[in-house]
């Protein structure tokens, strides 16, 4: 895999500390970017949104989501209104965020993330 490892979220969430904790286990190295303490710039969600639906990263089953207003959340429809929304409350943002050369994945799967972080067959055949 090429280029900088980064997971994005909060350093409380139970799903950012799994994929966190799967990472170092398997000697994989990575940033760690949290949305509280970093801050989350407009052009990193606009990045995101070039490569992933935009209500694909509006965490709708969190707490955060149910506190806001009914309204606003009817007015969430595209992905202006979408960075609106995650611009305001960082911490709908589904989670965690992880990009690795150029690739991104929304949420913790070890089976997706093993299949990421594979080794590359070696082309070298084993000793006889």
């Amino acid at each position: 895999m090429t280029g900088d490892t980064i997971v994005y979220g909060i350093e409380n969430c139970d799903q950012v500390r799994k994929a966190r904790n799967w990472l170092r286990a398997q000697d994989v190295a990575f940033r760690f970017h949290d949305f509280r303490a970093d801050g989350l710039p407009q052009a990193l969600l606009e990045r995101w949104m070039g490569h992933l639906p935009w209500d694909a990263l509006v965490n709708r089953r969190s707490t955060t989501w149910r506190q806001i207003d009914a309204t606003r959340r009817a007015g969430v429809v595209d992905q202006t209104s979408a960075i609106d929304l995650l611009l305001a409350n960082p911490t709908l943002v589904r989670r965690p965020v992880l990009e690795s050369g150029d690739r991104i994945l929304i949420g913790f799967s070890e089976p997706t993330y093993r299949a990421l972080f594979a080794a590359p067959p070696s082309s070298v055949p084993p000793a006889a």
